[in-house]
Order: structure tokens, then C-alpha cells, then sequence
């Protein structure tokens, strides 16, 4: 629904600001394309004084061109990127053994440019060489490179340079493997009618073996499950650590409710063991609504006593399975009053029950505080999109 909304805006915004350029005048002056940006189309709506209607016209605007002082800083330039680019890997023109790169065209200028070589069974037009006429102390060619400016085919300027082409040193090793792979397109040339390809044998009077390349689809496999493993494993190690956070939180929330019942029931003369039942009891009734972590504990720990667990035993097991410091110290004086009688329970709990309330506002605050927080980045967004909203149409009048 959001994004919807946004591209609603989005779109109105654009037509507002359409609309609003369409009962604009129009200055006398409309800003041309620079070099090499192409010509530029604007419709506008022609109104003659005394007319009674308007007459859509599109307008076609050519780019800027050069001057001839520009056009000659132009060519030069060029000149120099094109003496540099052409060379490629190589390290200079006086030995040339790989492969040139002749450019047809210069990024970001409108100059188209044509080769033409004096030595085509050396080097083709596109810097490719043909080793097999290479001689060994080298073969000079000539390279002529005619520049030609694309708006006005007229305006050219001639590069002309010289470069010693020689076969690609190479070492013992690599001189053996090209010609090992020279000997293998060999044979799938001469055995193209025949139902078999035959390996060479040998190269160079050297004994060939070849196996066979060992896929790696299981290593990938295998190194795939393992990092699904690991990441099921961390999303595991998360989602209980979610849960547990859960299980606190709805704990510490609980806190108040359970001190207030077991307060209100023993002071209507209920025992701390009977009210403890009680509690147990009623939510066992209503358990299957939804679950509650402490009241789950509270009949795991009515369930202990029937066992032959000693009462005061029971209910610091129970603060210790809580976790939470809160429980502790309400299992702790629940102990400590039946071991030295239960005069001044009541008191105690009640006192319990009104921090345990404060504590609660306190944590609410605090929760609605970071709420406040997290919903910072959806307001950013917004903003992100307001602006957009605004600031687009603005900035595609501005072009118009």
C-alpha cells in the first residue's frame, strides 16, 4: 500500500509539474546538446497573436559543433589517447608481440576511425597478427588510421606510424605448450570425417599422457552443505535465542499478575501452598487459549510437591527455572516464610506487588521509547520519497 501510494504521488507530482509547463512561456533561448550528446527533439506549442489556436511543432535541435580551432585541439587529442590505446599489452611500437588494439571510435568524442595496413598477411585491421609470416628479426608495418568527425564527414586528420612486429617470445615450457595446442587443432582437422578424435602422442619427441580433468561439482557440493549446516545451525542458535528472549519477557510482564493473586489470596485465609494450587488450577482451565511461561512453571511445580518434593525446596527450584531475579526473590521469601512462619507474608508481598507494578510502567516506557526508535527508518524512507516527489518534477523542468 505504501509503495502504491508513493508512485501515485510520484505520478501526480509529474503531472503537476507538466501541467504547469505547458501554460509556461518558453524563453526565446533553449540550451543545445554539447559534443557528441546527439540532437535534441522539443515539442513545444506555437501561438501567433491573433490566432485563435495553437499548432504543436517539434523542434529538432542539432548538437554543438566545433569551431575550427577546437576541431584541430580535437583531432590532436584524439591523436594522442589513440598512440597510447593501440599498443594494448605491448610496451612500445619498436616490438610488437601481441596482439594491437586498433579502436574504430574514441569514448566521449564524436570521431570515427578507419585502418588501413600496408602488410594485411602480417596484421589484419583489427591489430590481429598472423604469426605464421613473422619473421624472426621482425617485419616492419606501416599503420595509417584516417579520423573522421562524425557531424561533418569533411573535417579528417591522417595518423600515420610505423611498428616492428616480432614472434612472442616465449619460454621452453611455453613455447612446447603452444605447440602441444597447435598439434591438437591439427588432429581435429585431419580426423573431422572419422568417428574417433586421436590424442597426439607426442610433441617434440616428447611422450604425451593426458587424464581426464577431475570435476569439482561434489567439492562445491559438499562445501554448499557445509555452509548450509553452519547457517541452519546460527538460525537454530537464533530462533532459541529468540525464544528465550520471549520466554523473559512475557515472564517479567507476568511478575505483577502473580504477585498480586497470590497477595489477594492469602489474605482471603488460602495457605501459600493452597493459593499456589489455585493459580495452577485456574490456568490449567484456560491453558489451551494461549500459553503462559511462569503459570507452566507454577504446575510444574505443584506436580513436584505431590511428588514428595519439600514445599520450601519447590519454590526456590521454581525461582531458579524462572531465571529471572525477580522469580528468585519471590521463591526465595516464599521459602523463608515457611521455614520461619508466615507472619508478615502478606506485608511483604504486597510491598512486592507495588514495585513489581512500577517496575512494569518502567519497562513499558522504556519499550514505548524503543519503538519510537525503530520506526526512525520508515520515516527516512518517507522522507526519501517526499523528496523525490518534489524534487524530480523540479529538476526535469530545469532540463526542459
Amino acid at each position: 500500500m505504501g509503495l502504491a501510494a508513493a508512485l501515485f504521488l510520484f505520478g501526480l507530482g509529474i503531472t503537476v509539474s507538466d501541467y504547469l509547463n505547458s501554460i509556461t512561456e518558453l524563453d526565446v533561448y533553449i540550451p543545445r546538446n554539447t559534443y557528441g550528446e546527439g540532437k535534441k527533439t522539443v515539442e513545444v506549442k506555437a501561438e501567433a497573436e491573433g490566432a485563435e489556436k495553437t499548432e504543436d511543432i517539434e523542434i529538432i535541435i542539432s548538437e554543438k559543433t566545433y569551431t575550427a580551432g577546437e576541431m584541430q585541439d580535437l583531432f590532436q587529442r584524439s591523436i594522442r589517447w589513440l598512440e597510447t590505446r593501440i599498443l594494448a599489452e605491448n610496451e612500445s611500437p619498436d616490438r610488437i608481440e601481441k596482439d594491437m588494439e586498433l579502436v574504430t571510435e574514441i569514448p566521449g568524442e564524436p570521431i570515427d576511425i578507419s585502418w588501413e595496413l600496408d602488410r594485411y598477411d602480417v596484421m589484419n585491421v583489427y591489430g590481429e597478427i598472423n604469426e605464421e609470416e613473422l619473421l624472426k628479426d621482425g617485419v616492419p608495418v606501416r599503420l595509417k588510421a584516417v579520423l573522421t568527425y562524425r557531424e561533418r564527414k569533411e573535417e579528417q586528420a591522417l595518423y600515420e606510424c610505423m611498428v616492428m612486429v616480432y614472434p612472442e617470445f616465449l619460454n621452453e615450457e611455453e613455447g612446447f605448450i603452444k605447440r602441444l595446442k597447435e598439434k591438437i587443432i591439427r588432429n581435429d582437422e585431419q580426423t573431422r570425417t572419422k568417428d574417433m578424435y586421436t590424442l597426439p602422442q607426442e610433441v617434440d619427441g616428447r611422450a604425451l599422457r593426458f587424464y581426464p580433468v577431475m570435476d569439482t561439482k561434489g567439492y562445491v557440493i559438499m562445501v554448499m552443505a557445509v555452509l548450509i549446516l553452519f547457517l541452519l545451525y546460527a538460525l537454530d542458535r537464533q530462533n532459541k535465542e529468540k525464544e528465550k528472549e520471549k520466554r523473559l519477557c512475557q515472564m517479567r510482564l507476568d511478575y505483577p499478575e502473580v504477585v498480586s493473586k497470590l497477595t489477594l489470596l492469602l489474605g482471603a485465609g488460602m495457605t501459600v501452598k493452597r493459593a499456589w494450587k489455585k493459580i495452577a488450577e485456574d490456568y490449567g482451565k484456560k491453558a489451551e487459549l494461549s500459553e503462559r511461561y511462569v503459570y507452566e512453571e507454577m504446575r510444574y511445580t505443584c506436580r513436584e510437591m505431590e511428588s514428595g518434593v519439600m514445599e520450601s525446596e519447590s519454590y526456590e527450584r521454581f525461582g531458579r527455572r524462572c531465571g529471572l531475579q525477580e522469580y528468585i526473590r519471590l521463591g526465595a521469601l516464599l521459602s523463608q516464610n515457611l521455614r520461619k512462619g508466615t507472619k508478615g507474608l502478606k506485608e511483604l508481598l504486597r510491598i512486592e506487588t507495588v514495585q513489581a507494578f512500577e517496575e512494569r510502567k518502567a519497562r513499558a516506557k522504556r519499550l514505548g521509547e524503543e519503538a519510537g526508535t525503530k520506526l526512525l527508518m520508515p520515516m527516512f524512507l518517507m522522507l526519501a520519497v517526499v523528496l523525490i516527489i518534489i524534487i524530480v518534477p523540479a529538476f526535469l523542468s530545469i532540463q526542459l
